[in-house]
């Protein structure tokens, strides 16, 4: 980091600003595999608190080749620098979100839960997404992805860790066959109506299917309904 962004966080400091760092490892890049990108994780994170007066780290393991955080490596990364970080600190820690499909896909919404269920078992506060198509197609993020995501995460919450592994090793493998040929999904504008801003009656079929495999597996996120609102159509 150069003066320039060691005086803009000064300046933060000084000002009392709440103050985001973010950093991306990558697994199967420098760092190499599982092990040693969670080395570099938690060492990263730790110093985004140390060096850099952090208030809270956002994290997000990506996949050297797949560009997303919901791989089955990028998310034992992620579990295993947060639960690690999290048994001997009381840091805020939070995680990006990229999945390889696009809006209005089941693929999309199982790989989002999947994530949700990783961070908040392993003691994450804060989840930040969700970014899909990996974050790099324009118009290609809705709020029922970021809906699924938090219902997966009420979900998990009190869940033994033994029992999301689990649930975990049953879903993963639903999703990680298709990544050459992950769905492109629908634009913002094809899976909601722009004037009531209310998703279409398509999104809501696939949500309600992508919740049905999950509790086909054992995850059923119904008793978190009430705490959602439902979109009457």
């Amino acid at each position: 980091m150069d003066m320039t962004g060691l005086n803009m966080l000064a300046g933060w400091t000084v000002s009392g600003d709440t103050i985001m760092i973010e950093q991306m490892p990558i697994l199967g890049g420098y760092t190499g595999g599982v092990e040693e990108t969670a080395i570099c994780d938690i060492a990263t994170t730790l110093g985004s608190f140390a060096c850099f007066s952090g208030n809270f780290h956002l994290d997000g393991p990506i996949h050297i080749r797949w560009g997303t955080t919901m791989a089955r490596g990028t998310l034992q990364v992620a579990a295993h620098a947060a639960a690690a970080i999290d048994a001997n600190t009381d840091l805020l820690l939070a995680n990006q979100y990229y999945p390889i499909a696009g809006p209005c896909t089941e693929m999309c919404l199982l790989e989002t839960a999947a994530q949700a269920i990783t961070d908040t078992a392993s003691g994450r506060e804060l989840l930040s997404g969700s970014a899909a198509a990996k974050g790099v197609v324009q118009d290609k993020t809705t709020g029922m992805e970021a809906r699924i995501m938090g219902q997966a995460a009420s979900t998990t919450a009190g869940m033994k860790i033994s029992d999301v592994n689990e649930i975990l090793n049953k879903l993963i493998p639903m999703y990680e066959a298709h990544y050459t040929d992950a769905p492109a999904g629908k634009t913002f504008q094809e899976c909601y109506d722009v004037t009531t801003v209310r998703p279409t009656a398509e999104y809501l079929e696939v949500y309600d299917k992508a919740c049905k495999t999950l509790a086909d597996i054992g995850f059923d996120m119904s008793p978190c309904n009430d705490s959602y609102i439902r979109v009457p159509y």
